[in-house]
């Protein structure tokens, strides 16, 4: 079954991680990530790199025994980056493991790449709409948090008047 776009589906998503960062009082994007990696029990690492690849901007890197969000060095809106790539661990996008992006790069892998790319674009461009639009909505959220008072309050209001 293909996936398809909900609004309501990544609302609900930034409702439970902003729940989560009120109760701990996080207000900024990678203070959200700690507070969500407790909630799951995993831990999440955040790494400035410079070694990321062309324009990509950041990367979810997943290990056996956490994730790790790899934003490029020197982006004007890391936040937007850190947001975007929580939304892929928040709604269990799948990532490729470390031991797969590690392997070298030859015609065969090439040539597979190009064929599993054409067959999931429908899929995946599902998967970076709702981790974008996760990330448009929890920095509005944070944003309307840190501007009025205690979060958990706000986080409250906000559920209530939807």
């Amino acid at each position: 079954m293909a996936k398809v776009r909900s609004h309501r589906r990544v609302a609900a998503a930034v409702d439970a991680v902003c729940d989560v960062a009120a109760s701990v009082e996080a207000l900024s994007v990678s203070e959200v990530i700690a507070a969500v990696a407790r909630e799951r029990g995993r831990p999440i690492d955040l790494d400035i790199s410079e070694d990321l690849a062309g324009a990509v901007c950041g990367q979810r890197r997943v290990y056996p025994d956490r994730d790790v969000v790899v934003v490029a060095s020197g982006l004007p809106d890391s936040e937007r980056t850190l947001a975007h790539e929580l939304g892929h661990i928040v709604f269990r996008h799948e990532g490729v493991e470390v031991r797969d992006s590690a392997l070298a790069v030859d015609d065969d892998l090439i040539s597979y790449m190009l064929s599993q790319r054409t067959t999931a674009r429908a899929e995946g461009d599902v998967v970076e709409w709702e981790a974008e639009t996760f990330a448009a909505m929890l920095l509005l959220r944070l944003a309307r948090m840190r501007g009025r008072g205690n979060s958990i309050s706000v986080a409250r209001y906000d559920e209530a008047i939807g």
